[in-house]
């Protein structure tokens, strides 16, 4: 599957950002979707992932983040609130089919592009 995210930007501490990820292909439902983020100089991490019945959160986020999907659009998001610098990163969709180990980059096939968001204190 082919991944476009989009939705990044700049904010400010306390605001709120919606992400989306665009997939392109087929039974899209089957597929385990999934945020991660990368700040520079750091490794990629986790954020959330969302099968056909769970979702998960990393505990940095938990709280302040929600992952949803739209089946008939083949879109994830990942509504981001109460942000705060820290956050600041390039976030990355990813996508797998069926999985039930979530949280590793290596767990994924495929990835989107990033997009930057920036949170200003």
């Amino acid at each position: 599957v082919q991944l476009q995210a989009f939705g990044g930007g700049l904010v400010q501490a306390g605001g709120s950002l919606r992400l989306s990820c665009a997939a392109s292909g087929r039974a899209f439902s089957r597929y385990t979707m999934a945020w991660f983020r990368q700040a520079p100089g750091k490794e990629r991490e986790f954020v959330a992932a969302i099968s056909w019945s769970w979702t998960y959160y990393a505990d940095s986020v938990k709280g302040r983040f929600t992952m949803s999907r739209d089946n008939a659009t083949n879109t994830a998001y990942l509504q981001m609130n109460n942000l705060k610098p820290e956050d600041t990163a390039v976030y990355y969709c990813a996508a797998v089919l069926k999985s039930s180990a979530v949280t590793r980059t290596k767990d994924y096939d495929d990835w989107g592009q990033g997009t930057q968001v920036t949170v200003s204190s």
